[in-house]
């Protein structure tokens, strides 16, 4: 109903319609690109509007302003900004593949520097450009009036160049969006070629040609873990949805000075190289990222270089990683190639939007086709009017001269020699020296090759095939004369997902763990070398009552073992144990990182690199049994733990190591006994299973550890008291397991009883740690009789060279007390030891392991 100007109306439904009016409005005509010549509306108005003004590649520039202005005022009535922002974009070799508009002046950097205002800059088309317009004016495509109907404009540009691959597109419209990536002419005009004559194509067909997006800013286009970089791209080309993970291309180099320095040449797509630096200077300030020293942007006329100086000690590998993770110098570029098919927002994969440039161009050159067959039947008939006129020249010239005036001698023509109207009206247009002879022939001759060319006109349109060769051949003359090599790399690489361990610096860390369960880690060289029998350094604060028990020397990527007195196995990789750069801190409660029965408490712990089947850990119990198992058996261990051996009601697991069955295994009691076997005697069991008798032990004597006799070794014995001594390997003789075994070391009331054993090299340092907290460090370097042995391998100490001759520990016989290694507070005890070298080797498996 309708009372005089006031229509009610369910609001409901006009905000619905008018919703959806504005909705496709927004996808139509301003966000999506139109899949036939890959062009936004504003983009297509744009190149129109400077073709029609003439600026051609090969005219002079013009103020962007003007152009600007004739866009606006003719087309585009959105407003000068949004058609200049497009304009630009056209104009930057970092944002289009190939650009369609030739800017001189300020276009913006990769800096993300804005352009210069529209009256400083000038522009004109490219030449790449001019073949999105060709054939424009030969009725290849429909034109609709512009918005006030005063001129037309054209629906879509003829598009010679397949654009929408080529350069991509991106926008944003209500409710989706489009986000297609450049790639590379070459390839794209060959996957044309080849779905041209193979329509029954796959995409891994076609992948052949098209290896992957190619950015105007080059890069490298990695995988993932479980996904390759192939299997990606062949995701989103397939469903028209997926991702890409491009990194910027970087190397290392050596710096003057012995330094190195990271140099980075290439960035992803789209990524701000300022914002990039100022990323890596805020992340290298915050210490987020450790290793850089300098950051320098020396990028120029002839292209990109960041160059990131690092500190002597950082490993460059394992920077570059933490650049990958925490700034954009790896991206993921999400492909959503949304595009207008038959007017319609639609999802297309590579083929379907290979299919549909085909076909337009099919369609384009049929028109073309058409629209030439008419001007050459027009011109045809024309010349056959003039043929007519020649053969009857005198007649005509005496008819036009009777006439009264131009339509009287028009008719007469007409109705004499049998021509019609547009014959007639050519015969009085045409000019008195075509009549010379030299003239006539040049008809003649015309009029023959009009023929020729109807005569080819109509058989191309008479075979659709032809037509399709015609499409193949301007794409095989779009690639001779624009191709260009491929600027993305496509890796193979597989490690565009890193983890935690790969940004983690390899480091040499001492772990220790108190009686009362505080963990914690401490750089190594926290603690300097010192003289033996000094009193050491505090090492780490202790609660009331708390006191050191063990302690392992482990690389940060190691794997950390704890093995309970229960024979349970908890697993904790060594860099995420918590940290403190403070010798005295008292660390973390061990129970933070697993959780330990009540009543159940850590007597062993091992660090290992790798889990390999040709490794076994054996495991050793207070009152003297061993296991072996496996060392492959420990490679996944649960967050509740597993069962590692099974143990008698009143023993415990007691000391842990690792071992090949090459070896021959030591094992030393608390009273001063050791025994000698081969590994190989053991029958390797399951982690459930329990032990065999390793040792016989005599009164209230009790296993202390167990280590591996390797060859020019030597025993390291240090009691409770802080004495030790070393003896070489070969005064233990190999023995069958089981039986008592020899004397290691005389145990006195000063001595104390045995508190640990290492099997040691004269090139390994060693650690001593008390129950107080008390630390020695300090190197095995001595010969026999005192005399010390030169090394080249050492820690980095503030003791001098002349301060290493007193350094190291006497090398003695079995049956001896040996001599004081570290002097200790009294009630104090020796906890733990651990016996390292220097320089950890790459990969080395680290075996220490000690406890009291």
């Amino acid at each position: 109903m309708v009372l005089g100007k006031v229509r009610p109306v369910n609001i409901e439904d006009e905000m619905r319609n008018s919703y959806l009016d504005y909705a496709m409005s927004v996808i139509v005509s301003r966000a999506l690109p139109d899949v036939r010549d890959g062009m936004k509306p504003v983009q297509r108005r744009i190149l129109y509007a400077m073709d029609d003004m003439g600026l051609t590649h090969t005219s002079g520039h013009k103020k962007s302003a003007r152009i600007v202005g004739e866009v606006m005022g003719k087309y585009h009535p959105h407003g000068d900004a949004s058609i200049y922002d497009a304009m630009v974009r056209l104009a930057q070799d970092f944002s289009m593949r190939y650009m369609l508009v030739d800017g001189q002046g300020n276009f913006g950097s990769v800096d993300n520097d804005p352009p210069a205002a529209m009256r400083y800059t000038e522009a004109r088309l490219t030449k790449i450009a001019g073949e999105m317009l060709f054939d424009i004016d030969k009725d290849t495509v429909d034109f609709m009036p512009n918005f006030d109907d005063n001129l037309k404009e054209p629906v879509v540009l003829p598009g010679r160049l397949p654009n929408l691959l080529v350069n991509g597109s991106s926008g944003i419209a209500v409710g989706m969006a489009t986000n297609i990536p450049p790639h590379n002419l070459s390839e794209v005009c060959d996957a044309i070629n080849y779905l041209a004559d193979n329509p029954e194509a796959t995409v891994e067909d076609l992948m052949r040609y098209v290896k992957g997006p190619d950015f105007p800013t080059a890069g490298i286009i990695v995988g993932e873990k479980n996904e390759p970089s192939g299997e990606m791209i062949k995701q989103a080309y397939a469903t028209g949805h997926g991702r890409v993970i491009i990194r910027a291309k970087a190397h290392i180099s050596e710096a003057t000075g012995g330094h190195e320095q990271i140099v980075v040449t290439e960035l992803p797509y789209e990524t701000n190289k300022a914002g990039l630096v100022e990323r890596i200077a805020e992340l290298a300030r915050d210490k987020k990222i450790v290793g850089i020293s300098g950051l320098r942007d020396e990028s120029d006329r002839q292209g990109m270089r960041i160059v990131i100086e690092l500190k002597r000690e950082a490993v460059p590998q394992q920077v570059l990683n933490s650049l990958y993770k925490f700034t954009a110098m790896q991206s993921s570029f999400f492909i959503n190639m949304v595009a207008l098919v038959a007017g319609q927002p639609r999802v297309v994969s590579l083929k379907e939007a290979l299919q549909c440039y085909i076909g337009f161009r099919n369609e384009v050159l049929t028109r073309r086709t058409r629209y030439e067959l008419k001007v050459a039947q027009d011109r045809a008939h024309i010349l056959e009017g003039f043929k007519i006129a020649l053969d009857h020249i005198d007649e005509v010239i005496a008819t036009i001269r009777s006439s009264a005036n131009a339509d009287a001698a028009r008719d007469a023509l007409m109705n004499k020699f049998g021509l019609d109207q547009i014959q007639a009206q050519a015969i009085l247009d045409m000019q008195l020296r075509r009549l010379a002879h030299l003239e006539r022939q040049r008809i003649l001759d015309e009029y023959e090759e009009i023929i020729r060319k109807i005569s080819y006109l109509e058989d191309l349109l008479a075979n659709p095939r032809k037509i399709l060769s015609l499409v193949k051949e301007e794409v095989s003359e779009l690639r001779a004369e624009y191709g260009d090599a491929r600027r993305t790399e496509i890796s193979g690489e597989a490690a565009a997902e890193m983890s935690e361990l790969d940004l983690i610096p390899h480091e040499r860390e001492v772990v220790t763990l108190s009686t009362r369960g505080f963990v914690k880690r401490t750089p190594i060289d926290k603690y300097r070398i010192q003289h033996r029998g000094g009193k050491g350094i505090m090492g780490m604060g202790t609660r009331e009552e708390d006191a050191v028990r063990l302690l392992v020397v482990a690389d940060t990527h190691d794997n950390v073992l704890f093995f309970t007195n229960h024979g349970k196995v908890f697993s904790i990789k060594c860099h995420e144990i918590p940290v403190d750069n403070s010798r005295t801190a008292k660390g973390t409660a061990i129970i933070n990182l697993f959780p330990a029965a009540e009543g159940e408490r850590v007597t062993a712990m091992v660090a290992l690199t790798g889990f390999s089947p040709d490794d076994f850990l054996l495991m050793t119990t207070v009152l003297g049994e061993i296991k072996k198992t496996a060392g492959d058996s420990f490679a996944v261990v649960r967050t509740s733990g597993l069962i590692a051996m099974d143990l008698a009601p009143n023993d415990e697991l007691i000391a842990v190591c690792v071992a090949k069955d090459s070896d021959d295994a030591i094992m030393v009691t608390e009273n001063g006994k050791s025994i000698r076997f081969a590994v190989s005697t053991l029958r390797a069991s399951s982690r459930t299973s329990g032990g065999v008798r390793g040792v016989r032990l005599g009164g209230d004597d009790k296993l202390v550890s167990i280590d591996i006799a390797e060859p020019q070794s030597y025993v390291l014995i240090v009691t409770s008291e802080g004495y030790g001594k070393l003896t070489k390997i070969g005064e233990y003789p190999q023995q069958q397991r089981g039986g008592l075994g020899v004397k290691t070391l005389k145990v006195t009331d000063k001595t104390g009883v045995v508190a640990a054993a290492r099997v040691v090299s004269l090139s390994q340092q060693l650690m001593l740690i008390s129950a107080d907290g008390q630390v020695t460090a300090t190197r095995v370097t001595e010969k026999e009789g005192g005399f010390p042995v030169p090394q080249s391998n050492t820690l980095a100490s503030d003791t001098d060279l002349s301060e290493q001759k007193r350094v190291g520990i006497s090398i003695l016989s079995r049956n001896t007390q040996g001599v004081r290694l570290m002097r200790l507070e009294e009630g104090d005890k020796v906890a733990a030891i651990a016996a390292y070298d220097a320089l950890l080797p790459s990969g080395k498996e680290g075996k220490q392991s000690s406890l009291l």
